[in-house]
C-alpha cells in the first residue's frame, strides 16, 4: 500500500484490491464510523464475486447520478406539483377579491414555489437519462470508476489491459484529516499484525444443508461397501 496526502492506493489483482477496499472498510468501522455515508461506500466497494465493468460500473452510474429534488423526495411528480401551483393560483384570485392581499400573495408565492419545484424535478429526470447514457458510454471508457460522499472518496481503474495480465489501481481518501490519520494508524497495524488477509465471499451452501439435516447422497463407494458386508 502507498500512502499519500491524496490516499490511500493500491496495485495489484483484483483480489488485492478488494482486500484493500475491505481493510480500509474495517478501519472506518473500528473509529466507529457508521450512518449512511458509510453504507454507501460499503456498498460501492470492489467485492470479491464482483465485475470492474459489469458491477463497479454499474454501481458508480447509481451513484454518481443527480439526486433526488424536494419534489422528489416528497413523491411528487412534476404535474402534481404543477396541478398544486394552479391551485395556489386561483386561491390568490380569490384573496384579492376577498380583500386579503397578503394572503393573496402568500398564495402567489407558493404557486410560484411549486411551478420551480416541477420544473426543478423534470429537469433532474432528463438530466438523469443523459447522464446514465454519457458515463457509461463515454465516461467509463475515459476515466476512473470512483465514489464520492463527504465520508471517503475513491476511484479504481484497470492498468494494463491486453497485456494478459489483469491489475488494478485502487485510491481511497477518507475526507476528515482526524478520521484519516485513524485509518491510517489502523491500516499500519494491519500490515504489521496480519499476514494473511481472508477475503468476504458469498457464503457457501452446502455446509449449512449438512448441519441442517438434509440427506447427503450416497458414492458409489459407501454402496460398494455397504453390498459387500451385506
Amino acid at each position: 500500500m502507498e500512502e499519500s496526502i491524496s490516499g490511500f492506493k493500491r496495485r495489484g489483482t483484483w483480489d488485492e484490491v478488494v482486500e484493500h477496499g475491505e481493510r480500509i472498510t474495517r478501519a472506518l468501522r473500528d473509529a466507529d464510523v457508521d450512518g449512511a455515508a458509510f453504507d454507501d461506500w460499503d456498498e460501492w466497494r470492489p467485492k470479491s464475486h464482483e465485475r470492474l465493468g459489469e458491477d463497479v460500473n454499474e454501481k458508480t452510474a447509481q451513484q454518481a447520478s443527480v439526486g433526488e429534488g424536494e419534489g422528489e423526495k416528497a413523491g411528487k411528480t412534476p404535474n402534481d406539483d404543477l396541478k398544486t401551483a394552479g391551485e395556489k393560483l386561483s386561491r390568490s384570485y380569490e384573496r384579492v377579491e376577498e380583500g386579503d392581499n397578503e394572503g393573496a400573495v402568500e398564495s402567489w408565492q407558493d404557486s410560484i414555489n411549486y411551478v420551480a419545484r416541477a420544473a426543478d424535478s423534470a429537469g433532474r429526470k432528463a438530466l438523469r437519462k443523459v447522464e446514465d447514457t454519457v458515463y457509461r458510454n463515454v465516461m467509463t471508457q475515459l476515466a476512473p470508476y470512483y465514489f464520492d460522499n463527504e465520508l471517503v472518496s475513491a476511484n479504481i481503474q484497470q492498468v494494463g489491459r491486453g497485456t494478459g495480465d489483469e491489475r488494478f489501481v485502487f485510491e481511497v481518501n477518507v475526507n476528515d484529516d482526524e478520521l484519516k490519520s485513524m485509518v491510517s494508524e489502523t491500516l499500519r497495524d494491519f500490515e504489521d499484525e496480519i499476514d494473511r488477509w481472508h477475503i468476504d465471499t458469498p457464503k457457501e451452501t452446502e455446509v449449512a444443508e449438512v448441519v441442517e439435516g438434509v440427506e447427503v447422497p450416497v458414492t458409489d463407494d459407501e454402496q460398494r461397501s455397504k453390498s459387500t458386508t451385506n
